[in-house]
């Protein structure tokens, strides 16, 4: 490991250690590791883990958020923080960072976490809006895969497909797996119309990109969009803006050439609709794992929210949030450029 991979452990905890001092003590019966030996290696070369330090380096994330954020409701359980701390390669201050702004985020828009479980979107899971792929790609990512055309705006609104994804990613993460591999999403944009598209304005958009980059602790390995029509450009131009370049490198159009697309995601882990031969699309198993859960999520997302959340939630906003004000002329500029794509 070098030099400049334990420098980011910046907690003065990690700090204080020296070359003299005894080892780690054992991991205690509360935590074990599930990781495959592939993995483990994969996660001290990728995030900077060292299994020897894990659990010092979940007890410095602790200590930090007792001690900065003594009023934030939060599990503080070694399997909750190790996710923070792997989505920000053990770096203690943006892993701290990270898990305030996931739980602002959840406090500051109560559309959609509110009441968050999988029996309140059981219309959205049945419609095929997204499920995820029954095997993973080549790198181990599972495959998140969303069908915008599913969406009917008249049933519901798009708060609740937004509900949906927060509910899938919630479930992934849980797998210690998803938490080194990261995740990939596989977007078909097939008969998304003008109409569809002008419920993505600048607000709903900033609030979602917001989140997945600043206030959910997965990694976005890849995006691939298929089918995309000429007014996906219009709604790319609505979300680019918002996107950090790095996560805007990750994205792929690959337009109705599924070899492009075989490129990345092979056709042996795919279902037929996309070119495969991992026979046809089924969102039932993905649907009952998310029923299945449901007691998990009654206890995380239905809880009453305590009054220092609720201050947390308005005084904290997250980077990538703003409000509906602000983004009025924003709207105005993109629903013009969308009609001009279209």
């Amino acid at each position: 490991m070098s030099e400049e991979s334990d420098s980011l452990r910046t907690s003065p905890s990690a700090a204080s250690l020296s070359e003299n001092e005894l080892p780690p003590p054992a991991e205690p019966p509360g935590y074990v590791c599930s990781l495959t030996e592939d993995l483990v290696t994969k996660a001290r070369e990728e995030l900077q883990e060292k299994p020897e330090w894990r659990l010092r380096d979940v007890q410095a994330l602790r200590d930090m958020v007792r001690k900065e954020c003594p009023n934030l409701s939060t599990s503080l359980d070694d399997a909750f923080l190790l996710r923070f701390l792997r989505a920000r390669k053990f770096d203690y201050d943006r892993a701290l960072q990270l898990l305030v702004s996931y739980h602002s985020c959840r406090r500051s828009w109560p559309e959609v976490f509110n009441n968050l479980k999988p029996s309140a979107l059981k219309d959205v899971l049945a419609s095929g809006f997204l499920t995820v792929l029954p095997h993973t790609d080549p790198r181990g990512c599972h495959i998140l895969c969303m069908r915008p055309d599913r969406w009917i705006p008249s049933n519901y609104p798009i708060t609740e497909n937004i509900r949906a994804i927060y509910l899938t990613l919630e479930k992934l993460i849980q797998s210690e797996e998803t938490q080194v591999n990261g995740i990939v999403i596989l977007a078909d944009y097939k008969g998304v119309s003008l109409s569809k598209a002008s419920h993505f304005g600048p607000f709903i958009a900033k609030k979602v990109i917001g989140i997945l980059q600043d206030g959910f602790p997965i990694r976005i390995k890849a995006v691939h969009v298929v089918n995309e029509p000429r007014i996906f450009k219009g709604i790319f131009a609505i979300i680019k803006p918002f996107l950090k370049e790095k996560i805007a490198n990750r994205f792929f159009l690959h337009g109705s050439d599924l070899n492009s697309l075989h490129t990345s995601l092979p056709r042996s882990i795919l279902p037929k609709e996309y070119g495969g031969t991992a026979g046809e699309l089924d969102i039932s198993a993905w649907n009952a794992v998310l029923l299945a859960s449901e007691e998990d999520f009654v206890r995380e997302f239905c809880q009453p929210v305590s009054v220092c959340d609720s201050i947390l939630g308005q005084a904290l906003p997250p980077e990538g949030l703003t409000s509906d004000a602000q983004c009025d002329d924003s709207l105005r500029a993109v629903k013009s450029q969308l009609y001009s794509c279209y």
